[in-house]
């Protein structure tokens, strides 16, 4: 057998003798940065389009992001992904994100190498790096770059924050959440147990809270240590959820409409120098499916609640940039500001998915499946007073969305300008300081990869060759710090491929190819466009036809550029998107959850119940007269179910997407041991429930649409109803109505996939195809 035993006085400097006296002492030198190195604050806005904030064309006041842009620097042709776990994949490892395994947002494991959702240990984040030199790392507010699968109490957390290079870390690891009640809170690497927020409690609010504490923490500790902080917000993403002393700010202030307020944008942008003068504005989004109509088209009814939706969206920015101004004055306060690189910019583009009215009820909006019946309540009816609220769950119409991307073409998940360039600000007033006839402003391209080396460059480190004895890979992007201190300077990034659920584009000197795939479609030559982005940004003169040659060599461009990394296969209409791997099985067996138990996370929740029958079994010690409270709770106000008993009887509340609908399954009388919950999949996506009592049948309520996609939100909780609560008018009797009596345990067993399951379906398209063949 062999073994390994390293000498422990091997490469020790100093000199050990058999006593201290007779011994020379040494101490091994701790990685520390120069001094005078900057702090580095990146701050990380979630589907904010390019016009969203003052310095890029907005009416909304952004003071703090104002002041940035007049002492820092604006790109104009900043560019990056159509999607959130892409874009933050790339930003923190300076790669592209097909190769480091995010082919699209981390939700999905069809089982391909493009689709891993795992950074590689070869592939160091931005973070790491930093760390390894010295510097304390705090990332607060949105991860999304753990697999859903990956994010529970039992999970492998090898994907988590403080794996990949964080000292600290409070957030969410999803990819949204409720604003007033997040779904999952994690500190560090556990989860929070939380049963209630505070009055008046808001995430972005406390995230920033979060950050200035862990700041303040590290300067207590150490007053030298450089420090890098990645704050990373769920704002602007819906659901669209504001503080009402934020939205009052804005009353009134988008009665004239989306055209209006795209026009008046685009004129502030060209006279800011953002763009020539002689630069065209699209016309309105056309597309088929993604189309907007013209504002004075609209019926008044529907203007009056439209304008509701974006002063919520506007409410949203302007708190951001509050809070920016918070943080900001902590780190004058400490006097940090002179020597902290702060960094601005989104994700993505502004989303479209609100669809053409907008919705109150986001959660049936954003559901996606090819059996979609046509009752589907894609929004729900709900007092105009509540939009913007706890209980209103909403997304705006996407003519917003289109005035958001203002001047650009389409939308977030698109290869086209409005889905791909978004506002970038960068200031440090140390070591960016502009000359009197510098305006700040510049025009060259520069993509989110570059964005890790140009930190690295202006903090002087340089990212190794190797870490912990093994080789990393080479980035893709390229440092651009020549061209924040010369507005003359050359583009540091000529070309870039991108793909995003089958769009794709390719970008090389000026010249841009690109596709707005139709799902389904077949992947030729004959859907892409040609625009010469340096006379026509935003995209209107299709040039393909002029350029046949360009359009082939570009084509061939991109196509090596996806084979070489890994941006293959692409997405077809199979249906194996929808599909997980055989680890997920084990997911889909009977579980007990025994009263005390914390909250089960989203995703595994979601796996006893979704596409399928299933019973849930109360198991009561015995029902005594007076007992009250919820027994078992699933879901929030975006859509959920519970059992509960209130003055003796058992109740059953289904919150489809908002509208609350209710059962009463009669007295319990005492000595009563076991409630039965069955829900039995039908076609059409409908769950008929049935409620017995000791084995007598009680109530079946008329048969509801099933929760699916990303509903319901929050995880199946036992003896109470946390946080965002299924039943609004039961929480304002009794808030968390924690059980009275003597609970047992509650039990899920989960039946067979119902006829709309994913699994169902893609074995018809498999058959469709088979038989078309």
């Amino acid at each position: 057998m062999t073994t390994t035993r390293r000498d422990p006085y091997e490469n020790f400097p100093g000199h050990v003798g058999r006593t201290f006296s007779e011994s020379r002492p040494a101490w091994p030198e701790k990685p520390a940065p120069p001094s005078g190195t900057p702090n580095i604050v990146v701050v990380y806005l979630d589907d904010m389009g390019y016009s969203d904030i003052g310095p890029f064309g907005a009416e909304i006041p952004t003071p703090v992001l104002d002041a940035l842009a007049e002492r820092g620097v604006r790109l104009s042709n900043y560019h990056t992904l159509p999607l959130c776990s892409p874009s933050r994949a790339a930003l923190l490892t300076g790669c592209n994100p097909h190769r480091v395994g995010y082919a699209m947002v981390a939700n999905a494991d069809p089982g391909f190498p493009g689709y891993g959702m795992e950074i590689a240990h070869d592939f160091p984040t931005l973070a790491e790096t930093l760390r390894d030199a010295g510097y304390a790392t705090c990332a607060v507010g949105k991860w999304h770059l753990t697999r859903d699968s990956s994010s529970s109490a039992a999970a492998d957390r090898s994907n988590w924050p403080l794996q990949k290079g964080f000292d600290q870390y409070y957030g969410v690891l999803e990819g949204l959440t409720n604003l007033f009640h997040p779904h999952q809170l994690v500190r560090d690497n556990s989860p929070l147990d939380i049963d209630e927020f505070p009055e008046g409690y808001y995430y972005t609010d406390d995230i920033t809270d979060q950050a200035i504490a862990m700041v303040k923490s590290l300067r207590a500790h150490d007053p030298d240590k450089p420090f890098f902080l990645y704050l990373a917000h769920n704002a602007v993403h819906a659901p669209l959820q504001a503080k009402p002393e934020d939205v009052a700010r804005h009353r009134g202030r988008y009665d004239a409409g989306w055209d209006a307020l795209r026009e008046a944008r685009f004129a502030r942008q060209k006279a800011d120098g953002l763009f020539p003068q002689d630069t065209e504005l699209p016309a309105r989004n056309h597309e088929d499916g993604l189309d907007v109509a013209a504002w004075d088209d609209l019926s008044e009814d529907e203007q009056r609640l439209y304008t509701r939706y974006m002063e919520v969206y506007a409410a949203m920015v302007d708190n951001v940039d509050q809070n920016l101004g918070r943080l900001l004055d902590t780190l004058d306060a400490l006097g940090e500001a002179d020597n902290t690189i702060v960094v601005f910019t989104s994700d993505n583009g502004g989303s479209g998915e609100g669809g053409a009215e907008g919705s109150r009820s986001y959660f049936s909006r954003f559901a996606h499946h090819p059996r979609l019946p046509q009752d589907w309540p894609a929004d729900v009816e709900r007092d105009p007073g509540l939009i913007g609220g706890p209980r209103g769950l909403v997304h705006y119409p996407r003519g917003w969305a289109m005035a958001s991307n203002t001047p650009f073409r389409l939308y977030k998940r698109h290869t086209y300008a409005g889905g791909v360039r978004v506002p970038f600000l960068i200031s440090w007033p140390r070591g960016l300081r502009r000359s009197p006839d510098d305006d700040g402003v510049r025009h060259q391209y520069q993509y989110v990869t570059d964005l890790a080396p140009t930190l690295l460059d202006l903090a002087g480190i340089t990212r190794p060759d190797s870490r912990h004895g093994h080789p990393v890979q080479e980035q893709d992007g390229f440092g651009f710090a020549p061209v924040l201190t010369d507005p003359a300077a050359d583009s540091t990034h000529p070309e870039q491929y991108c793909e995003m659920t089958g769009n794709r584009s390719h970008y090389r000197d000026g010249h841009k190819l690109v596709t707005l795939h139709r799902p389904g479609t077949p992947y030729d030559d004959s859907e892409w466009a040609l625009y010469d982005i340096r006379t026509d940004p935003t995209e209107i003169h299709d040039l393909a036809a002029q350029r046949p040659e360009l359009v082939k060599e570009l084509a061939a461009a991109w196509e090596a550029a996806a084979w070489r990394n890994g941006v293959f296969p692409l997405q077809d209409a199979s249906g194996a998107l929808a599909l997980r791997g055989p680890a997920e099985e084990k997911l889909g067996r009977p579980v007990t959850l025994l009263p005390g138990t914390p909250e089960l996370e989203r995703y595994r929740s979601s796996r006893l119940i979704a596409f399928r029958s299933f019973t849930v079994t109360v198991e009561l010690e015995s029902y005594e007269e007076g007992d009250a409270g919820v027994l078992v709770s699933h879901g929030d106000q975006g859509g959920g179910y519970s059992l509960y008993v209130e003055d003796g009887r058992l109740r059953f509340a289904y919150n489809e997407y908002g509208a609350l609908r209710e059962a009463d399954a009669g007295p319990l009388g005492p000595g009563t041991r076991t409630v039965l919950l069955t829900a039995t999949a039908e076609p059409g996506l409908r769950w008929r429930f049935a409620l017995a009592v000791d084995g007598t049948e009680r109530a079946t309520p008329e048969p509801v649409h099933q929760l699916i996609g990303m509903a319901p939100f929050q995880g199946v909780s036992v003896g109470l109803d946390r946080k965002s609560p299924v039943s609004w008018p039961l929480y304002e009797r009794h808030g968390v109505f924690r059980y009275t009596g003597a609970l047992r345990s509650v039990t899920y067993d989960p039946g067979a996939p119902g006829p709309d399951s994913p699994q169902a379906v893609a074995q018809a398209l498999r058959e469709a195809a088979a038989a078309f063949e």
